[in-house]
C-alpha cells in the first residue's frame, strides 16, 4: 500500500484531483515524467529551427576547423545537469573530433584556474534546468570576464533565466538555446528538463549532420514511449518491497545513467534510501563491499558485446555470492541468458540505439522507482525534502 492507496500508474497519479494532487505532493512529477517523449519532439523541433545560427555560433568557436585550430570544450553544470554533460561527452568527442569534458562547475567556481589555460581556446557550454543557480551564473559571468578566449554556449530550460540575460549581454561570446517551458519541471527533482537537456545535447553533436540523428531520434522516441509503459510496472512492484540502499551501475557512457539514477532516487526519497553508482568494474574496488540484502543492484547492459561480457560477469558474480536482494537489468534487446540472472529484466527493444544515445530512455526507470518509493515513505514528490535540505534551484551559496 502507498499511505492508503493501493499501487498506482503514472496515469492515476495524473488523473486525480486537484485536493488529491495538492495533499500528496503529485501536481508536478508524476505529468513531468509522463510527458517527456512528447516534449523531446518539441527540444527537436526548436533545435531544428535554430540550428542555421547555432551552426554559424560553432564554427565561429572553430567547432568543426582544422584540427589543430578546434577548441577544448567543457559541458558545464552541477549535480543533474553536471549528469547531462557525463552523458554526452563520448558524443560530442565523436563526432566534433576534439577534447570534450564533463566539467562540475562548482569546480570551475572554486579551482578555475586549475583547469583552464588562459591563452588557449575554448568552448563551454554550459547546462542549466532554471538559469538560476548562483555557482553556474558566478561561473559564467567570471568567465565572460577573465578568459577572453572563452566562447560560451548557454542550453537552459528558462528563457527568463538569469543565465539567459547574461548572454543577451553578449551576443559576439555567447549562444543562447532555450528550450520550451515544458522542459522547465516544476518538481524539485529534475526529470524531463534532465532527458530534454540530453536531447538537446544530440541535436548539438549532430548540427553540422543533422540527418544522421533524424533516423536515431525517431528510434529513441519509440523506445521511450515503450519504455515507459514497460517500467511503470516493474519499478511499482519494486517501489513496495522493503529495501534501503539502491546500487546502479553501468559502462561508459551508462555510468552517467547511473549517476543520475542514483542521485533521483536519493532526491525523490529524501535520502531514506541509500544510493551509490559506479562504473561497471569499478564496482569490485571497494564499492561492493556496501551491497547487502537490503539493496535493489540496478545494471544498465551495453549495446557493445565486449563491454556486456563484463557486465554480465558483474551481474553474475553479484547473484552467486547472494550480496543484494534483487537484482534488475535494463538491456538494449532481451537475451535468454538473462532471465536466469536477474530479478527483472527490462528490454528497450532497441537493440540499433548505440549507448551514446540512450540517456533519455534509461533514466525513466529511476524516475519512476524515486517516484513509487517517495509515495511509499510517505514524502511529496514535487518536494520531497521535508528538511528543507535541499531546494528546486540551489541560489543561497556565497560567492566569492
Amino acid at each position: 500500500m502507498i499511505q492508503g492507496h493501493e499501487t498506482e500508474g503514472l496515469l492515476a497519479l495524473v488523473g486525480a484531483s486537484e485536493k488529491e494532487k495538492e495533499t500528496r505532493g503529485i501536481r508536478y512529477t508524476p505529468h513531468e515524467i509522463l510527458r517527456q517523449p512528447s516534449t523531446w519532439q518539441q527540444t527537436y523541433k526548436t533545435c531544428a529551427e535554430r540550428r542555421p545560427e547555432l551552426s554559424e555560433f560553432l564554427r565561429a568557436a572553430d567547432i568543426g576547423a582544422d584540427q589543430v585550430y578546434r577548441p577544448t570544450v567543457f559541458l558545464v553544470g552541477a549535480g543533474t545537469s553536471d549528469y547531462v554533460g557525463r552523458a554526452l561527452t563520448p558524443l560530442l568527442r565523436r563526432l566534433w573530433g576534439c577534447e570534450v569534458w564533463a566539467v562540475p562547475s562548482t569546480d570551475l567556481l572554486t579551482n578555475v584556474e586549475d583547469l583552464v589555460f588562459a591563452d588557449r581556446p575554448y568552448l563551454w557550454v554550459s547546462f542549466s534546468r532554471s538559469g538560476d543557480s548562483s555557482e553556474g551564473l558566478a561561473v559564467l559571468e567570471s568567465a565572460i570576464e577573465k578568459y577572453p578566449r572563452v566562447r560560451h554556449l548557454v542550453i537552459t530550460c528558462n528563457k527568463l533565466g538569469r543565465m539567459a540575460a547574461v548572454c543577451k549581454t553578449q551576443p559576439d561570446r555567447t549562444f543562447l538555446l532555450a528550450l520550451d517551458d515544458s522542459a522547465n519541471d516544476r518538481g524539485l527533482a529534475m526529470t524531463s528538463s534532465f532527458t530534454n537537456m540530453v536531447v538537446a545535447g544530440h541535436c548539438l553533436a549532430h548540427a553540422f549532420s543533422p540527418d544522421d540523428y533524424e533516423g536515431t531520434f525517431s528510434r529513441l522516441l519509440r523506445a521511450g514511449e515503450c519504455f515507459l509503459e514497460r517500467a511503470q510496472e516493474v519499478a511499482s512492484t519494486i517501489a513496495q518491497e522493503e529495501f534501503s540502499k539502491a546500487c546502479f551501475v553501468g559502462s561508459g557512457v551508462l555510468r552517467a545513467v547511473g549517476m543520475e539514477s542514483a542521485l533521483k532516487l536519493l532526491e525523490l526519497t529524501a535520502g531514506r534510501i541509500n544510493t551509490l553508482s559506479e562504473s561497471t568494474l569499478g564496482l569490485r574496488h571497494g564499492p561492493m563491499s556496501a551491497l547487502d540484502e537490503n539493496t535493489v543492484f540496478v545494471s544498465f547492459l551495453s549495446r557493445d558485446l565486449r563491454r556486456r561480457s563484463y557486465e554480465l560477469d558483474l551481474i553474475e558474480e553479484v547473484r552467486s555470492k547472494r550480496l543484494v536482494k534483487l537484482e534488475l537489468v535494463v538491456t538494449p534487446d532481451s537475451t535468454n541468458q538473462l532471465g536466469r540472472l536477474a530479478d527483472h529484466v527490462l528490454s528497450l527493444d532497441a537493440p540499433d540505439l548505440r549507448d551514446e544515445y540512450r540517456a533519455p530512455v534509461d533514466v525513466i526507470l529511476a524516475q519512476l522507482l524515486g517516484l513509487f518509493c517517495s509515495l511509499r515513505l510517505g514524502l511529496k514528490p514535487d518536494c520531497p525534502s521535508p528538511n528543507g535540505a535541499i531546494s528546486r534551484v540551489v541560489s543561497h551559496v556565497n560567492i566569492y
